[in-house]
């Protein structure tokens, strides 16, 4: 949710009675300062940070996180051993985002609260071996004692009703947020979204960091220069620095990489978060009502 998941949604999502997170990979560390201070300033509810260890500056993060006293941290694109001392120490909740069971072990291991299992139809940056929500929700579920959270397309209540099915205890949900009135993402990236259908979504930059996004000229290149057998250190040339910025905070929708979820041809409208927080709940006792009896 990096560009995208600012104060106001975070704010707006907890207001509704969700866990608003806000998404440190595109914030300097005073800047997630400014974003915590301004959050707490509209809501008393809980929320809490996701910080994409991938990123240099996340080690500052962290110790504005706790400096700030934030009580709950998701980690993600990382080892959650290079914070999970430091977090517990504090005795802060801590959930790392997991795409094996393998990495859900390791999780449980070192004490971690939770998982968040995220299939490979998730926006933004994927594991390079990536399994299906449908596949890895119950293996994961059924590997490990802690609460599992399920992620990668879910944008209504219906998904959310099979995950718990599955033996999820929660869900995370990405792009719908990011297509909302609070979301910080740029309006062109916003309808980009709305306009892709249910195969405009591809897996790119794979040798690199695996990247889920709407297909564009970029994207297009990528792709062509995987399939050419450039190695790793072309393709990252290629990638350069910036290019999620320009395609989700700018709306640069030909060079910039407007990353989402395969989710996004169900998504069609623009409304509030408290709204779509409504809505999904709405839709999770109606699919559960509607189900057989047995």
């Amino acid at each position: 949710m990096i560009w995208v998941s600012g104060w106001r949604l975070a704010a707006a999502v907890s207001e509704a009675g969700g866990l608003g997170l806000l998404g440190a990979g595109s914030m300097q560390p005073e800047v997630l300062r400014q974003h915590i201070r301004k959050l707490r300033a509209v809501t008393a509810e809980p929320f809490g940070v996701n910080l994409p260890l991938l990123y240099k500056h996340m080690s500052a993060c962290v110790d504005v996180v706790l400096e700030e006293e934030v009580p709950i941290i998701f980690s993600s694109a990382g080892s959650p051993a290079v914070v999970s001392e430091q977090l517990r120490s504090a005795g802060r909740v801590h959930v790392h985002v997991v795409a094996a069971v393998r990495q859900a072990k390791k999780c449980e291991d070192l004490g971690l609260d939770a998982v968040v299992c995220e299939g490979v139809e998730a926006g933004g940056h994927n594991a390079p071996q990536g399994t299906t929500s449908l596949c890895l929700i119950p293996q994961i579920a059924d590997a490990v004692t802690v609460p599992v959270i399920a992620a990668g397309g879910i944008a209504d209540g219906r998904a959310m009703a099979a995950a718990l099915a599955l033996g999820a205890e929660g869900v995370q949900v990405g792009t719908r947020f990011a297509v909302c009135a609070e979301s910080s993402a740029h309006q062109a990236y916003k309808d980009a979204v709305i306009q892709a259908g249910d195969r405009d979504t591809v897996l790119a930059m794979s040798p690199v960091t695996p990247v889920r996004l709407i297909r564009n000229a970029f994207a297009d290149r990528a792709i062509q220069a995987e399939r050419s057998g450039q190695d790793r250190e072309a393709l990252a040339a290629l990638l350069g620095r910036g290019r999620g910025r320009a395609g989700i905070f700018c709306g640069d929708l030909d060079e910039g990489e407007i990353e989402a979820g395969q989710i996004s041809g169900l998504i069609d409208d623009l409304p509030g978060a408290a709204e779509l927080v409504e809505r999904m709940v709405s839709e999770y006792r109606s699919s559960t009502q509607a189900l057989p009896e047995a």
